[in-house]
């Protein structure tokens, strides 16, 4: 397998990379979801807060790669049976040993999400498919825009309507903000903001640059530094290093703050009729209204983002009730199954 280049080489290429890369920021959402969701937010406070500022940062990139695809004249997609694979399932064109799963909060979550946001090493090389990070795949998309804005000029590659261009996203927590791209400096930006936010502003540092939205006297650490912080029970402060790991505060965690989702559910472990499943099915077809909407925002309809917003929320307490209804093994609760309903069967 070619280890990087000779990687994107035509726009056709540049714009299939970036679709993927929609794909890939959706691909952790369902993930984190249900870590969040399985969370008592009073008995949990700081895992709900990191996992909950790590989802919006997620819904920010989602929406940074859907302007960088619109930027090159693409039409992103996100309402489409392929985005939702059976779990467990690889990220997107990635690592296959890297296996996304549907867990509960807890050791086994924390570890999925630090190999999903891992940093590439310094000298590691861009891939543009079969990627080891996500960090390499991105470096292969911005080496793709250098090289085909050399090659064909700004004009040529910067070819899409920009009323396309998603202006802002409004939530409650995460940092970052959403960047136009409208030609080559515009789309170094986004990619940066997607970069520094999950693996760190360098690859030796574990800030992302932005201030923390919970706590604004702190600087905010990357992704996957978050996740170090977590597993490790401890902070980072000023001075450490992804070698020293965190040394600063304790920070709290209360196991039995957790329901037991049963990880990877599929709705046909239930039987026709039965509650757990009719909540599963009213769950997915909230959480396709959202991909339909979010598909629809980015594809020159941004007022749709306020309903999007919207189905947000609704999803949160469809997952709640779900994870507290059990699921019939004496032991663990019911979870949403995040499986796609084709547009022609949605309630």
């Amino acid at each position: 397998m070619d280890m990087g280049y000779p990687a994107i080489d035509s726009l056709d290429d540049l714009r299939r990379h970036l679709q993927w890369a929609i794909e890939l920021e959706h691909a952790t959402i369902p993930p984190y979801l249900c870590a969040l969701y399985s969370l008592d937010p009073t008995r949990n406070a700081e895992a709900a807060q990191v996992i909950s500022g790590v989802f919006v940062e997620e819904m920010l990139h989602l929406a940074l790669a859907a302007n960088l695809l619109n930027a090159v004249g693409g039409e992103p997609e996100l309402d489409a049976p392929h985005l939702l694979p059976a779990y467990p399932h690889p990220l997107p064109h990635g690592d296959p040993s890297i296996q996304l799963e549907l867990l509960p909060y807890g050791p086994e979550s924390l570890e999925l999400f630090l190999d999903v946001e891992r940093p590439a090493s310094a000298a590691a090389m861009p891939e543009a498919e079969d990627y080891h990070t996500i960090g390499q795949f991105y470096a292969a998309i911005e080496s793709g825009f250098r090289d085909l804005t050399d090659r064909l000029g700004e004009d040529a590659v910067f070819c899409g309507d920009p009323k396309r261009q998603l202006q802002e996203m409004h939530f409650s927590s995460g940092g970052g903000q959403v960047i136009p791209v409208h030609d080559l400096k515009s789309a170094l930006a986004a990619l940066a903001e997607i970069i520094e936010q999950g693996e760190g502003a360098a690859r030796t540092e574990v800030w992302d640059g932005d201030k923390d939205v919970f706590h604004p006297e702190r600087e905010q650490v990357a992704h996957y530094y978050r996740f170090v912080e977590l597993k490790q029970g401890r902070r980072f402060r000023a001075g450490d290093t992804p070698q020293s790991g965190p040394t600063g505060e304790a920070i709290a965690s209360d196991p039995g703050g957790v329901l037991p989702m049963r990880p990877n559910q599929r709705t046909t472990d239930y039987p026709e009729g039965n509650p757990v499943r009719l909540a599963q099915q009213e769950f997915n077809n909230t959480y396709c209204l959202l991909l339909y909407l979010l598909e629809d925002t980015f594809n020159g309809n941004p007022g749709q983002m306020r309903d999007a917003v919207g189905a947000m929320y609704a999803l949160k307490s469809q997952a709640q009730a779900l994870m507290k209804m059990p699921s019939g093994d004496g032991r663990t609760t019911a979870g949403p199954t995040f499986e796609y309903v084709p547009i022609d069967q949605r309630a």
